[in-house]
């Protein structure tokens, strides 16, 4: 009976890590109040934190242990409902410049979270999380398609050599003028060949033949449906790279997105990110901008010539601003791929751009003829103004939200040759706000604007009683289980059952490090867990029974015992552990949960039922010389 000295360090250091990194679990959190910056680069110091324990101390809201890290204030606070009235109190108080949002707060001990321990994450069903609810601005995604379409309607009439005089757009609505009749009939016989998705209405008035095109009901009813998916599709890819595990996206009624996260630990920024609808336009800046922008003011002179369009530039506060042509060479919609950086020439932040072969194309033909001139990266981004109005015979407060669309000009550089499907955009103020930008991109454009309706705190979905059952069953299973083998194996069956604890530690340690959310079906996952830990040494016992039976002493029957019954104990593991890689695979929501931890309880049951029960028998018999009875 001998055993390698490096399998014993090797289970020390398990020992103490697992018991380490499970212990954040055992300190459960508390509800609190997160502000942080309604822009990326936004910085938040000490005087927002003092700021807002006014505001909470005018509305007689109690605070305690408040914090300022990682460019967030937390406010900690002793209920959820104080939770919702602080958050009123606080966005009243601060204003739009600040997001405010609700959060746990860890109540983890400092020494724990210097050595990166943290508690594992619990599912909506455990613990419950944070609920929003988005409403897509159908009339915008209107607005935006019609824009689109009017621009390629524009350049397939020039490429079909179609007359026409003018060709406007106003209130959902493309307005076309043409010389003669004979000119909108072509018109007209070209748009019904093209897919015929536009309701045509044939005016005359005294400036000539007019033709008025907008969407057909079924044309905007696709439009609207696409919007939805799309940002549906968008919120989760957001999420994703949030890294949020277990959240809940699905819709709700025609317009409205439902979206729930379980432990999240940044409320904040999941608002921020998630409810940003940003998007870039491409466009080349005006030959004309140095005759209209006044040189000492920044600012247009007289009115704006025909076919540009005036935007800040650099940020709204700057009090410049760019001429830029009104059509655009493309959107963001084209981007594949973009990640943040920073400039070799300047230092500064960067975002790297991949277009997609479509995306390319443009932007080749774009820049084909316009060496020399100028291209501005715009920046638009569509926000909710929050407002109080006061009822004046109840003196009770509404909420009015007002949507509005900043745009600003973050880069406008020389072209120095022609573009092709990679590029970078520099003018960034912060590697924060590239690495926000840089993810919206990758995550994908939303299709039409998004406003939070809703946003509140959910309570676990099963309710705390089926919770404290679960939780109560769980316990009394490992109690049997545990006396079971005592009784039945003696010192072998409490060595079993330390291993079984050393096995439970491991499994939320590892769940906390991958960042696992447990929910009751993970609970399951535990329980069989257990119920195979415990397996895996009942064949290993009964195989040291066996050989003892059969005349073998008792180091010949442990050596053996183990060696024997390893080969069964891997390959009931292995079918189990590919049964729950299918599930995890092709199930969805709680399936994974369940799969997930079904396969991490089966790795470490692994190595606790034959690696430390192996090691702690012979740390007992191993150095006995006259054994002639095992305690099994």
């Amino acid at each position: 009976m001998r055993y390698p000295a490096w399998k014993y360090l090797l289970i020390l250091v398990v020992l103490v890590v697992s018991t380490l990194y499970a212990l954040p679990s055992l300190y459960p959190d508390e509800p609190a109040v997160q502000i942080s910056g309604a822009k990326a680069g936004t910085q938040i110091d000490q005087s927002i934190v003092q700021k807002a324990e006014q505001i909470l101390k005018s509305e007689k809201i109690a605070s305690h242990d408040n914090s300022f890290t990682n460019n967030a204030a937390l406010l900690r606070v002793d209920s959820s409902e104080a939770q919702l009235k602080a958050k009123d109190a606080l966005r009243r108080g601060l204003g739009d410049d600040y997001v405010v949002a609700l959060n746990l707060a860890p109540t983890t001990p400092e020494w724990l979270q210097k050595i990166g321990a943290k508690p594992m994450k619990l599912g909506l069903d455990l613990r419950g999380g944070v609920h929003f609810l988005l409403e897509v601005d159908m009339d915008k995604a209107i607005a935006q398609r019609m824009e689109t379409s009017a621009a390629d309607l524009r350049r397939q009439l020039r490429d079909s050599k179609l007359k026409f005089n003018s060709l406007s757009l106003s209130n959902n609505a493309i307005t076309m003028q043409f010389a003669n009749n004979d000119d909108r009939s072509a018109v007209m016989d070209f748009l019904r060949r093209s897919g015929n998705e536009y309701t045509q209405q044939a005016i005359a008035t005294d400036s000539g033949s007019t033709l008025r095109l907008t969407y057909t009901d079924v044309r905007k009813q696709e439009i609207e449906s696409y919007a939805v998916n799309q940002n549906l599709t968008t919120l989760r890819n957001r999420i994703n790279e949030l890294g949020v595990a277990e959240a809940l996206v699905q819709t709700q009624g025609s317009n409205r997105i439902v979206v729930e996260l379980p432990g999240v630990q940044d409320t904040a920024e999941a608002k921020r990110v998630l409810g940003r609808t940003a998007n870039l336009e491409f466009r080349l800046v005006s030959d004309l901008n140095d005759q209209y922008i006044d040189p000492y003011t920044g600012q247009v002179k007289g009115s704006l010539p025909p076919g540009t369009e005036a935007f800040a530039y650099e940020s709204l506060d700057s009090g410049r601003q760019l001429l830029l042509n009104r059509n655009r060479i493309l959107t963001g919609e084209r981007v594949q791929n973009a990640s943040s950086g920073f400039s070799q020439d300047t230092g500064g932040a960067e975002v790297n751009i991949t277009l997609d072969s479509a995306g390319g194309k443009l932007m080749s033909e774009a820049t084909r003829t316009s060496v020399g001139k100028r291209m501005a990266v715009l920046f638009i981004e569509n926000k909710q103004k929050i407002s109080y109005v006061q009822d004046p015979q109840t003196g009770a407060q509404t909420e009015v939200r007002t949507p509005y669309t900043e745009s600003v000009v973050i880069n406008a550089a020389t072209i120095q040759a022609v573009l092709g499907s990679q590029f970078r955009i520099t003018g960034l103020s912060s590697p924060q706000e590239a690495s926000e930008l840089a993810l919206m991109l990758r995550a994908g454009a939303l299709a039409a604007p998004m406003y939070f309706v809703e946003e509140r705190v959910i309570g676990p979905s099963l309710g705390q009683e089926n919770i404290d059952k679960g939780v109560l069953s769980t316990q009394i299973g490992f109690l049997l289980v545990a006396i079971w083998m005592v009784v039945f194996f003696r010192l072998f069956g409490l060595i079993a059952n330390f291993a079984l604890v050393i096995n439970l530690a491991m499994i939320l340690t590892i769940m906390s490090w991958i960042g696992a959310s447990l929910t009751l079906p993970g609970i399951a996952g535990i329980v069989i867990t257990i119920g195979m830990a415990v397996d895996a040494n009942v064949l290993i016992c009964e195989r040291i029974r066996e050989e003892m039976k059969w005349g073998a002493s008792p180091k010949q029957a442990i050596v053996a015992g183990y060696d024997r019954a390893y080969n069964t104990i891997l390959d009931s593991n292995l079918t189990t552990f590919l049964v729950a890689f299918i599930l995890f695979a092709i199930g969805t929501g709680p399936i994974k949960g369940f799969a997930v931890t079904l396969m991490i309880g089966i790795v470490c049951s692994m190595f606790t039922a034959i690696t430390v029960t192996r090691a702690i028998v012979q740390l007992i018999y191993g150095k006995k010389r006259n054994l002639h009875k095992l305690s099994i």
